[in-house]
């Protein structure tokens, strides 16, 4: 009976429970990455990992497409992830930045997000060519997902491409989102990223907030801002241009 009420008030405050759930998922995460890594590996990169698997595991146990939001239990997992509260975490963290140092970046920050956003579209579409992808309107979304995550569906979705695609390159901008919080604190002294001004060129070459936010704060929780406010104008590049000059280019050559 106790339990059965438990459930029940569980399940009616949905988004609580998830903010329960996820706050949980991530203190057992950083636990690990403290306790069995000894920092090597950021909490956020676990937190992802084992976010993935249990989504994975929730598709298989449920047979639907949500993750684990498809149990009534953890429904307001799905409310939780979505784009409101990722868009409302974007900006609150950007208000952490210091404007003045936003400006000294000028005109090197701006080309370091359009050069970030150009090579990791082309190295999406060379891996995409050499798994044997020639359609124009494939080729484009799958490198549209090596930019991000969130560009890879933006992409998809404007040109009209299968879901098999658009799942591909989800999966691009996932792991290209893993494996830079992952790296991030090792090679952070070697390449001087140590200052505000070199944290936004980061963020504008990387272009994966979650990833730099993540990686920035297992080098220096002060440089987060900064890295997360260029990556974030890197989203918005990625999705401006990759469904309009960058599909018209890889059209005209393949």
């Amino acid at each position: 009976m106790i339990l059965e009420t438990l459930q029940r008030v569980l399940e009616t405050n949905g988004l609580i429970t998830a903010f329960m759930f996820v706050g949980g998922l991530v203190w057992v995460s950083y636990w690990v990455s403290g306790n069995l890594t000894r920092g090597k590996v950021h909490g956020s990169a676990i937190a992802i990992a084992l976010g993935l698997v249990l989504a994975w595991y929730g598709g298989v146990a449920t047979g639907g497409s949500r993750g684990l939001s498809d149990f009534p239990l953890l429904a307001g997992v799905g409310l939780m992830g979505g784009a409101m509260f990722r868009d409302f975490a974007i900006v609150a963290t950007a208000f952490g930045a210091d404007i003045r140092a936003l400006k000294s970046a000028g005109v090197i920050g701006a080309f370091s997000i359009v050069i970030g956003v150009a090579l990791s579209f082309v190295i999406g579409v060379i891996v995409a060519l050499a798994f044997g992808y020639t359609d124009a309107i494939e080729l484009t979304t799958i490198g549209a997902g090596a930019a991000t995550y969130i560009v890879g569906p933006v992409t998809g979705t404007a040109l009209g491409a299968g879901s098999d695609v658009i799942a591909l390159s989800v999966a691009a901008g996932l792991t290209k989102s893993v494996l830079v919080m992952i790296g991030t604190p090792f090679v952070a002294g070697r390449i001087g990223l140590n200052n505000p001004h070199s944290a936004l060129i980061y963020g504008g070459l990387m272009g994966t907030t979650s990833g730099v936010a993540g990686g920035l704060a297992a080098t220096d929780p002060k440089l987060v801002p900064y890295g997360a406010m260029t990556a974030t104008f890197y989203t918005g590049m990625g999705c401006l241009l990759a469904p309009s000059l960058l599909y018209l280019m890889v059209r005209a050559i393949v």
